[in-house]
C-alpha cells in the first residue's frame, strides 16, 4: 500500500504528459522508503469539468490523494506528503510560471475494519 490517485485538469496536458507525471510521482513515492514497492499502485483520473479558483479557463489543478495503511505516525505521513508535493512541484513547474495552478497532496489512511485486500505482487517482485 498505499493507493496513489492523482486527479488533474485536462487542459495540463497542452504542458505536460500526464503518463510522465504518474511516473514521476510514483519514483518519489517509492523513493521514500516507507512503502514495498509491490505495495504502489498510482493510477490518473482526467477531469474535464472543472472549475478552478475564478474560473479562468486557463487555471489548472493536480490533486494527489495517498490512500495508505493506518500504522505511520504523523511525521512520517507530513514527510511523505511534502516530497510528493516536491516532485510534482518540478514536474509542474513551466505550468506553473505560465498560468494558475494548483497543486495539492493529501494522506489519508484507510480503515483496515473495512478493507480486504489479495495480491501477489510482492511474491512475483521476490522472484
Amino acid at each position: 500500500m498505499p493507493h496513489v490517485i492523482v486527479e488533474y485538469s485536462a487542459n495540463l496536458e497542452a504542458d505536460l504528459d500526464p503518463r510522465k507525471l504518474i511516473g514521476r510521482i510514483h519514483k518519489a513515492v517509492v523513493e521514500t522508503g516507507v512503502y514495498p514497492l509491490g505495495g504502489v499502485r498510482v493510477r490518473a483520473a482526467r477531469r474535464e469539468l472543472c472549475i478552478v479558483a475564478d474560473g479562468d479557463p486557463e487555471n489548472a489543478f493536480v490533486a494527489v490523494l495517498i490512500r495508505m495503511g493506518q500504522g505511520r505516525d504523523a511525521e512520517t505521513r507530513r514527510r511523505v506528503s511534502k516530497d510528493v508535493l516536491a516532485a510534482l512541484a518540478d514536474e509542474t513547474g513551466a505550468s506553473f510560471a505560465k498560468r494558475g495552478l494548483s497543486l495539492s497532496v493529501e494522506i489519508q489512511e484507510i480503515d483496515e475494519v473495512g478493507a480486504s485486500r489479495k495480491n501477489n505482487l510482492h511474491e512475483r517482485l521476490k522472484a
